[in-house]
């Protein structure tokens, strides 16, 4: 099985953000980002494309499947 990292909370901090913030930003609850960021969580296309966007980095930068 694949194993999922996220470098999420990396970028969020770099932009200042709060998990709140971003979680607004890309329309989901806060939790959503919290397990993200724990990596307990596979985002949509959608969602790893939105949250790249609020963050500015690419998708590949944020989340990394070996």
């Amino acid at each position: 099985m694949a194993e999922f990292e996220c470098r999420l909370k990396k970028y969020r901090l770099m932009k200042d953000l709060t998990q709140e913030q971003l979680a607004e930003m890309v329309g989901v609850r806060r939790e959503t980002i919290m397990r993200l960021e724990k990596a307990q969580y596979n985002p949509s296309l959608k969602l790893a494309i939105d949250i790249s966007r609020a963050v500015g980095a690419s998708i590949e930068e944020i989340f990394i499947f070996d």
